[in-house]
């Protein structure tokens, strides 16, 4: 069996996605905790994010800049009484509790690695919903909504409909599988891929500013919120409408994984843009999420790799962006 029938056989039939049912661990995630009096205006300095919104029961997309306001890290943010979470790219928690500790200074705050303690798990569809119900018997009902319970775990409603749970490590996998048989993370990165939910990893952190891969459009940028590491820089671009690159929603059918470079006719021999994520699709070939220049997108063709490379079939993503 080739790497695409087994994929097949792993991702929902349901290719619009986010109500397919399936429990996945998302072992490509890791997460920092962030405790303490201060750790609320510290975050709030920091992330793109407006923090002082985040309640015990709701959550955030966001991003964590350099002062340039390239994005480090981008992150879905929740909040129980032990502090706030959140869940980031796997290969980057070291280096960004790192960074972002730099800052603590006098601030009563705990930057802590969460991510052997704690396991994040994906989940869609109704009949995985009642199975987890007896592990939570409040599942949130909205987009952006959470529920704690205590000594078992969090458990958030993302934008298209799917649930991120966060439980305790120790003995999780087990009763995870109590509720339901598990596949293969892949198809929750998939459809993040097909709902344009984009994740920074080692190998594009420092090359795009927030509004390159929409975290604008999925609210993962405050734009009335005081001061935070990169604002200037991100506040500028807004509102002279300096954008030049977008994220766009598109297929190869050849393998492609994150940095990958991208070409494009108009522009010859110098870079377009470059591969956010990329997963192998059930419909054949490899789903991606590419930062490309937004004329290039419109007017030429764009390949993977090389100017010659094999060309983007690009597709509509489920949410506008500028």
């Amino acid at each position: 069996m080739n790497s695409l029938q087994h994929a097949e056989r792993q991702v929902p039939s349901d290719t619009k996605g986010s109500r397919a049912d399936f429990l996945a661990v998302l072992d490509h995630l890791g997460i920092l905790q962030f405790s303490g009096l201060d750790a609320e205006a510290f975050l709030q300095g920091q992330l793109s994010c407006d923090v002082a919104r985040v309640s015990p029961r709701s959550s955030t997309y966001g991003a964590y800049c350099t002062p340039k306001g390239r994005m480090l890290a981008n992150f879905l943010l929740w909040r129980d009484e032990a502090g706030f979470f959140m869940a980031l790219s796997r290969d980057i928690v070291s280096p960004v509790q790192k960074q972002i500790s730099r800052f603590v200074l006098r601030s009563r705050v705990k930057v802590s690695n969460a991510s052997d303690s704690m396991l994040l798990a994906g989940a869609a569809g109704a009949q995985t919903e009642r199975a987890l119900a007896g592990m939570f018997p409040d599942l949130p009902a909205k987009s952006g909504e959470v529920r704690s319970t205590p000594g078992t775990g969090t458990v958030a409603r993302l934008r298209d409909g799917r649930l991120m749970v966060a439980l305790p490590a120790e003995g999780a996998v087990q009763r995870l599988e109590s509720c339901a048989e598990l596949t293969d993370g892949r198809v929750w990165r998939w459809l993040d891929i097909r709902q344009g939910l984009p994740l920074v990893t080692a190998a594009t952190q420092d090359r795009l500013i927030p509004q390159m891969a929409n975290l604008e459009a999925i609210g993962g940028v405050s734009f009335e919120k005081g001061c935070y590491t990169g604002q200037e820089v991100v506040a500028r671009a807004q509102h002279l409408g300096s954008v030049k690159r977008r994220m766009f929603l598109a297929n190869v059918p050849v393998p492609a994984q994150a940095g990958d470079e991208l070409y494009s006719d108009d522009l010859g021999d110098q870079t377009s843009g470059v591969v956010v994520n990329a997963e192998i699709s059930p419909e054949g070939g490899y789903d991606l999420l590419a930062v490309v220049q937004s004329a290039s997108r419109e007017r030429s063709t764009v390949h993977l790799k090389a100017p010659g490379g094999p060309v983007l079939a690009f597709r509509a993503l489920p949410y506008g962006a500028a």
